[in-house]
């Protein structure tokens, strides 16, 4: 399996880099769910901006605890 190494920004991971596994594309996973005791915090997969943080890649803390709403598509399944 491939990893790529991911940068966490807010939440109790702010700062630190951890290899994470990435699927066939070479993207890491759209969130990402880190469990501590009673309590997971999830971060969701950003876009990282050249100069300011070392990976492409960038996993922001969602403190309420769901990840950004993405795209609604006309087809897709209504929930």
């Amino acid at each position: 399996m491939r990893h790529e190494e991911c940068e966490f920004v807010g939440g109790p991971l702010d700062g630190r880099t951890i290899e994470v596994i990435v699927g066939m594309t070479g993207q890491p996973p759209k969130s990402y769910e880190v469990p501590a005791g009673e309590t997971t915090y999830v971060y969701h997969r950003e876009h990282g901006e050249r100069g300011r943080h070392r990976t492409p890649w960038v996993f922001v803390y969602a403190p309420d605890g769901k990840p950004p709403a993405g795209l609604k598509w006309p087809w897709s399944k209504r929930s």
